[in-house]
């Protein structure tokens, strides 16, 4: 590794035989030094072996190794230090001369050293500056060894940057203490000038290696069960924190490759960077407050460094005062996605956390079609033991009638304005998805367990408001699936979302797509926590039936069953509807369908009533099932009889579905109805008990 040689000298150093040592042994250090350093510039980009999750030391061979080229260089140095004494016998003429020699280079060492440096912005910073920090700057610059991932373009505000330090000496008894983490040498002694009581120290860090790439930390799939392998994630160098120092200022520059690159929050130099930043505030002992500055064109990680931590943010220029509680359980978690943050067996999962100030939270908006499942998903979660708070963010479109439905299955109604994706098209499927950000402004709450309404909790998954945001399942590539996340609310965090909504594009259009792009650190929890009801194209007949045992399984095995595809409520409760058409028959279990349906039948039956089918849902359902007999799909759900009560139960001012079929797939048809007060139900055949249509259910 390559040091940057620092020394601490008095302004006040008398010359004396102490010092005349003192110097030639800061010569020496400088020799070797110098050398180590082109040898980094020659060896600095050569591919390093992958890493396991802890470094390991370095072997014996190695070790000797460098103590013998460290004492070979000593040697070099001392040669040109001293004149042998068997020389100096054969060549007494050039004693005088060589001493003179000598004299003259550590003379002229010594004032370089302590001469101050010239800046062109001279009135920012005080020529009386009490820093104790003497730095060779130009040793240290980026040009020799310099990896490019870490070089930093962004310009530092020094105005800015002297009024946050000077802010933090006021009131200090002893100096403040910085550690300087990817600055180069003539910013460090930018660092140096700028007040007095500052005490400035250079961080070091290894550069990660070059082969590590961001799939690595953040892959696709791992071996979750352990079945053939021990998941095991790359690891970064740590920050070498001089032993027993506490920091009270940590000050790291960060690369922002923007404009250079789309997936520049996915940069593995920037990560590092923050993580050692955080690393090195969270040695810290006790509570000994610490603050980090970061010098960057980009924002910083906001589930690492949060904005509820944010003290000053200034351009380029953010100031954080992290709690070192938050961050060292943050970092006991794998450095990214190639491990699980929560192990998948486990006896027990104590947690008793803050009840009253943690909630599971879910969001309707623009339709009634998930009222349904909205209530299922409650009755699933007081099933499974837990008594959290439930919160429903809903909007003007959910009528009062439905309202009253998600009350009186445990919802707490939160009414918002929907949020208009800028980028999606007028009237598509994720016109309104953005609105999922108004889960960051539930600030009554600490942490929040955010779920969709089509799945349901089999069992209780508390534990996971122990989590830090944002800790999720795996999707594809290196993103998370949305539908179960941990978050913590904040205002600052939903601005930090909107801010950017016409900046970042989302990959499928969609708020996880977003929320991607903003949370790219995030923990991997066990995918039997968001278990997708899905049959992928490749998966081999033992896997499917591993997957149908998985549904089923009594007592659950399963945490939380997402269904995808058609939702059970809105099939006939015979079988999955899902068989009847083509492209969703990935998505059929009968099993898992007749699971959701057990869940239902032990709701009250006042709550039964909101997964009612109306008309033109019955007559899709037909419609479905003719195709599927005129291709003679080989599963024959097709054949199967209707035993659903709900097939003649009608909700809808017009109950013969029938004929809908003689207009089904024609564009000007519609069946818009009004929304009652009451429901209207009655049987086919039977007169209705109200006359109220109960549209949009």
């Amino acid at each position: 590794m390559i040091k940057a040689p620092f020394l601490y000298i008095s302004s006040s150093s008398q010359s004396s035989a102490s010092e005349f040592s003192l110097h030639k042994a800061l010569f020496r250090s400088y020799i070797l030094d110098r050398r180590l350093l082109m040898m980094r510039g020659a060896i600095g980009t050569l591919p390093i072996p992958a890493e396991a999750r802890h470094r390991s030391s370095g072997s014996v061979d190695d070790s000797n190794k460098r103590r013998s080229h460290k004492g070979k260089d000593f040697k070099d140095a001392e040669k040109a230090l001293h004149t042998s004494v068997q020389d100096r016998s054969s060549n007494c003429k050039f004693l005088s001369l060589k001493l003179v020699l000598v004299i003259i280079v550590c003379g002229t060492f010594l004032t370089l050293l302590l001469s101050p440096t010239s800046y062109q912005n001279e009135q920012i910073f005080s020529s009386s500056s009490g820093s104790r920090f003497v730095d060779i700057g130009w040793i240290w610059e980026r040009a020799v060894g310099a990896d490019p991932r870490y070089v930093s373009d962004s310009v530092i505000n020094w105005t800015k940057i002297k009024h946050i330090v000077q802010t933090l000496v006021k009131g200090k008894q002893q100096n403040l203490k910085i550690g300087l983490l990817n600055f180069n040498g003539s910013e460090i002694n930018g660092w140096r000038q700028l007040a007095q009581g500052a005490k400035s120290v250079v961080v070091y860090l290894d550069f990660a290696n070059t082969s590590l790439t961001w799939e690595a930390l953040y892959p696709e799939w791992i071996d979750e069960e352990e079945e053939s392998e021990v998941p095991v994630c790359p690891s970064l160098p740590d920050p070498q924190v001089p032993n027993g120092y506490q920091f009270d200022l940590v000050a790291v520059k960060l690369p922002c490759h923007r404009q250079r690159s789309e997936n520049w929050s996915r940069d593995i130099a920037r990560l590092h960077l923050q993580l050692a930043a955080a690393k090195i505030s969270a040695s810290t002992r006790g509570n000994h407050p610490v603050h980090v500055l970061f010098v960057t064109d980009c924002f910083p990680i906001p589930n690492l460094f949060t904005c509820k931590e944010l003290v000053v943010h200034e351009g380029n220029t953010w100031l954080y005062k992290p709690s070192l509680r938050s961050m060292r359980e943050k970092l006991k978690l794998p450095v990214g996605s190639c491990e699980l943050s929560v192990p998948l067996a486990t006896k027990g999962r104590p947690y008793l956390g803050t009840a009253h100030r943690e909630a599971y939270a879910t969001i309707l908006h623009s339709a009634h079609f998930y009222v349904c499942g909205a209530i299922a998903a409650a009755q699933s979660i007081r099933q499974s033991g837990s008594m959290r708070d439930l919160v429903i963010l809903v909007d003007e479109t959910i009528s009062e009638y439905h309202r009253g439905g998600l009350e009186t299955a445990g919802w707490k109604i939160r009414t918002i304005q929907r949020i208009r994706n800028p980028k999606a098209e007028k009237d598509a499927y994720n016109e309104w998805n953005y609105s999922k950000f108004r889960l960051w402004q539930l600030t009554d709450y600490d942490k929040i367990i955010f779920i969709d309404a089509d799945l349901l909790i089999l069992r209780n998954i508390d534990f996971l408001f122990g989590m830090p945001e944002i800790s999720a399942t795996g999707n594809n590539a290196t993103l998370f699936n949305s539908g179960v996340m941990v978050i913590e609310p904040s205002n600052c965090t939903f601005k930090l979302l909107m801010d950017h909504i016409n900046e970042i594009e989302s990959y499928n259009g969609g708020d996880q797509g977003y929320l991607n792009e903003i949370f790219t650190w995030w923990h991997r929890i066990p995918k039997h926590m968001n278990f997708l009801k899905h049959f992928w194209i490749g998966d081999e007949e033992e896997k499917k039936v591993q997957k149908t045992r998985l549904f089923g399984a009594d007592p659950p095995i399963l945490y939380v069953l997402h269904y995808l595809g058609n939702k059970p409520w809105v099939c006939f409760r015979d079988f999955d509807c899902n068989w009847n058409v083509d492209i969703l028959q990935e998505f059929a279990s009968d099993v898992a369908h007749a699971r959701w349906w057990r869940v239902h039948d032990k709701m009250p039956e006042n709550l039964q009533k909101f997964c009612l089918l109306r008309s033109k849902q019955k007559a899709q359902l037909e419609w479905d099932r003719r195709q599927a007999e005129k291709a003679k799909y080989p599963d024959e759900h097709w054949k199967r009889n209707i035993t659903d009560p709900r097939l003649k139960t009608c909700i809808d001012e017009f109950c013969f579905w029938e004929s809908m079929l003689w207009h089904w797939g024609e564009t000007n048809w519609t069946d818009n109805g009004t929304v009652p007060s009451v429901p209207a139900v009655s049987s086919v055949g039977q007169k209705k008990t109200t006359t109220a249509s109960l549209a949009g259910l």
